[in-house]
């Protein structure tokens, strides 16, 4: 309560200070109406996605010198710059302890010249490679996922990291952390990192010293603080967790009961995840690493934690044929690599996308590509929830739903409840399974990951997935779209002017 009282007197004090000025002095509304036209020339022309573009332009226009101040403030921001920084100086670091195997690059260019550029592209602009002899498994709901987890903690003998956006106290997490805090006092390196938003909600405050206490590790990832900063509206929506550098979890799910669904809060909760063992889990390791060395003054010992012997690949002869690219991706450097992901999975699909997202908040740019498909004649599937968690996404999400449908893309939704998955499959060559929602805040707000699969013996687990959640959807029709209620329709297009927020 502190923190959001401090940060609203903060706002009710420049709102103030600046309609003072606004409506007390002729020049000073003058000079500020002139500076906003230049500010106007510096966002029309700015390298940003053109939605953000307009959601400036309007409060300029509107409130010039408030809106003139917010977006200088947002822009030239000390705390956004300096985080950008460091992360760029800790990918730098790191990129020598994931180097990019020619030999597999070579592969992937004989059977696809475009899987083979989109890895480079991965490589050069996000800082992660793509690895072959690495075994996945896909979870279908966060019950499996957890009883799959729990043993690959209880096997820990180096080092467990954790990165998640939600933990909140209850069965999951209580089980977890118990075995973390044995872990930790058997001599385990346990590191967990969780996102500072949960200290609103979910967890007290000062929720790291308890689990210091216990041995573990723990910072939260950019904590709310009482001081206006653009920081705080990036968030780490990542769910990562890397046991010894041979094991690695993402996916969709987080450390709380809706996600097993203990406890019920919109209908059944469809979430997804996937393990990873082998060369690939480098990649999840090293990602985790870097947000961790963010606030740290001396970084790790990278080379402790990479391994290149899998002896429980040769002894259980798990399949790993096939290539696999985790990544991250984040919102400082303007490059959109979730998104671009997604895009190139779309431009280059033949014969399906399918698509499973809780949100469906696009702009331009994601829309042309999924009608597109569509339009040339590639089945393109997005399944959403029925019982939605917010229901202003859900309105919004709705406002799409009638161009979507008429350009060919067809639209379900999970009857029994909420889905909370994030994946993409295609073709039965290419699949996705992460973080990244179809939204403005993970493509472009959050930092986020996901796992990319090629050719790779899990893509079909995915697919089958898919088939299996479609027999327990009802799709979605033009005809359905014109019998939303006429109030709602309304207010999900309204809600669009702020799309770029949510």
């Amino acid at each position: 309560m502190i923190v959001v009282f401090g940060l609203l007197l903060q706002i009710a004090f420049i709102a103030a200070a600046l309609k003072f000025f606004n409506d007390r002095f002729v020049f000073f509304s003058a000079a500020s109406m002139l500076l906003s036209i230049v500010v106007l020339v510096w966002i029309i022309n700015d390298n940003t996605n053109p939605y953000y573009k307009l959601a400036w332009i309007i409060p300029v226009m509107l409130i010039p010198f408030f809106g003139m101040a917010t977006y200088l403030f947002a822009k030239l921001e000390l705390g956004t710059h300096i985080m950008n920084d460091r992360i760029l100086k800790l990918i730098d670091e790191t990129s020598p302890f994931i180097p990019q195997d020619q030999d597999t690059l070579d592969e992937i260019e004989k059977i696809s010249v475009k899987e083979k550029n989109l890895a480079v592209y991965m490589k050069t602009y996000a800082g992660y490679p793509i690895w072959k002899n690495t075994y996945a498994q896909y979870y279908p709901v966060g019950e499996d996922f957890f009883a799959a987890v729990i043993p690959e903690l209880e096997a820990a003998k180096e080092f467990i990291f954790m990165e998640y956006f939600i933990v909140e106290r209850g069965e999951m997490w209580d089980t977890i952390l118990e075995i973390l805090a044995r872990k930790a006092k058997a001599g385990v390196d346990v590191r967990f990192m969780y996102d500072g938003m949960c200290s609103l909600m979910l967890v007290p405050y000062r929720y790291p010293k308890k689990l210091e206490a216990m041995g573990i590790k723990c910072k939260m990832f950019s904590p709310i603080k009482p001081v206006l900063s653009t920081v705080q509206n990036n968030r780490d929506h990542r769910k990562i967790l890397v046991v010894d550098g041979h094991t690695a979890f993402t996916g969709g799910i987080n450390l709380a009961d809706e996600y097993i669904n203990k406890v019920e809060r919109f209908g059944h909760w469809k979430d997804t995840a996937v393990m990873l063992k082998g060369e690939a889990v480098a990649g999840f390791t090293i990602m985790f690493l870097q947000n961790w060395n963010i606030t740290e003054s001396s970084e790790d010992n990278y080379a402790n934690y990479i391994k290149t012997d899998f002896p429980e690949l040769r002894e259980k002869s798990l399949p790993t044929g096939g290539y696999v690219l985790p990544y991250g991706d984040s919102p400082l450097d303007n490059e959109n690599v979730g998104q671009n992901v997604y895009l190139d999975i779309l431009n280059r699909a033949e014969k399906y996308v399918h698509i499973m997202t809780p949100y469906l908040i696009l702009d331009n740019e994601m829309t042309g590509a999924l009608t597109y498909a569509a339009k040339r004649g590639v089945e393109v599937i997005i399944i959403m929830p029925h019982i939605p968690d917010k229901v202003y996404a859900y309105l919004l999400a709705r406002s799409y739903y009638a161009e979507l449908i008429r350009s060919g893309v067809k639209i379900y939704e999970y009857t029994p409840g909420f889905v909370h998955a994030k994946g993409f499959v295609s073709d039965d060559k290419r699949a996705v399974v992460g973080s990244i929602n179809l939204d403005y805040r993970s493509l472009f707000l959050h930092f986020e990951c996901a796992s990319y699969f090629y050719k790779h013996p899990v893509v079909s687990q995915v697919e089958q997935d898919m088939q299996d959640t479609l027999k327990k959807c009802m799709q979605i029709s033009l005809e359905d779209c014109k019998r939303f209620n006429i109030f709602k329709k309304a207010a999900g297009h309204l809600l669009r002017l702020f799309a770029p927020l949510m």
